[in-house]
């Protein structure tokens, strides 16, 4: 698009460009069909200082990413909720922030279709169970996690780079003396989110060219023995990359972890651009969309009786 201003026009007025041409133009976005459900993000938390502004920027990163998408966010329901303060539960604007059941509610009252439900998480956790109690209630869908995936072992590697942990990219070869020669990829859900996230190690690996295993930070000792595992293996500067978007896992349990093995860490995911654009990839594949540069799914037909 270009911009051209107009003799007497208040403001310059938006034209349309020409359509780049080319094998390596912008995939086109596919379209989003009138009267599509909303996509509501369902975080793992509390609404406060420290999950919103990530939810508000991955909920920007999708609609930059669609600008067709109606979105919206819901937090946390139930004890761990309802247990905070009211300052706790508001949203950036100070307002009371919606509840995936209440967001869904609203959306009944309102006459529009059942949102599609993506939950902020990395991989299993036991928000999950709640999400899918709650979807059997209303008949809203609920996708997968947005683990395993290669965008998340790409953001990992920059938080890692981010950190001085890692070299940007593997085309660069000299030598970072705080670069890590190993990799403890660090996960919440228990021990079947450090399983789940062994996939994601394994392209994180691959890019790193070291070692990577993962550990749950909610499992005692967990963490600890990973760390102990690369250094028996030859790891002299192991290094913590959590695997968390960052509403799923408290702080705390990140600084212990770094605490108690020694290691230097990089930060959690948050608010990087691929995970807004896995989020809306996800949202697309719920409505059967093939995203940017996606071929359509082919059904095979039936042979005639």
């Amino acid at each position: 698009m270009s911009t051209a201003a107009i003799p007497g026009a208040p403001l310059p007025v938006r034209t349309p460009g020409s359509r780049a041409r080319g094998r390596h133009r912008r995939p086109e976005r596919p379209e989003i069909p009138a009267g599509s459900p909303a996509l509501v993000l369902a975080v793992p938390a509390a609404a406060g200082p420290e999950a919103s502004p990530i939810v508000e920027e991955l909920l920007s990163i999708v609609r930059g990413e669609q600008p067709g998408i109606e979105t919206a966010a819901g937090y946390l329901a139930g004890e761990q909720a309802d247990a905070n303060t009211a300052e706790d539960v508001a949203d950036g604007d100070g307002q009371a922030a919606p509840t995936v059941a209440e967001v869904l509610a609203q959306a009944t009252e309102a006459g529009m279709p059942t949102p599609v439900v993506i939950p902020l998480l990395a991989g299993p956790h036991g928000f999950l169970t709640s999400l899918h109690k709650l979807a059997g209630e209303t008949g809203a869908t609920v996708t997968d996690v947005l683990g395993p995936h290669p965008l998340l072992a790409e953001a990992v590697h920059v938080r890692l780079s981010e950190a001085g942990l890692a070299r940007a990219d593997r085309a660069r070869l000299f030598a970072i003396t705080t670069a890590a020669d190993g990799v403890v990829l660090t996960t919440v859900g228990g021990e079947e989110s450090a399983a789940a996230a062994g996939i994601t190690g394994v392209l994180l690996a691959a890019r790193l060219a070291v070692p990577v295993v993962a550990a749950a930070l909610d499992v005692p000792g967990s963490v600890a023995a990973a760390v102990e595992h690369l250094k028996a293996t030859g790891s002299q500067r192991p290094a913590l990359a959590p695997l968390v978007i960052g509403p799923e896992a408290d702080p705390e349990l990140l600084a212990a972890a770094a605490e108690e093995t020694g290691c230097p860490s990089a930060a959690p995911l948050g608010a990087y651009p691929t995970v807004g654009q896995l989020i809306a990839s996800t949202y697309l594949a719920a409505l059967n969309i093939p995203g940017p540069g996606e071929a359509p799914a082919v059904v095979a037909e039936q042979p005639a009786d």
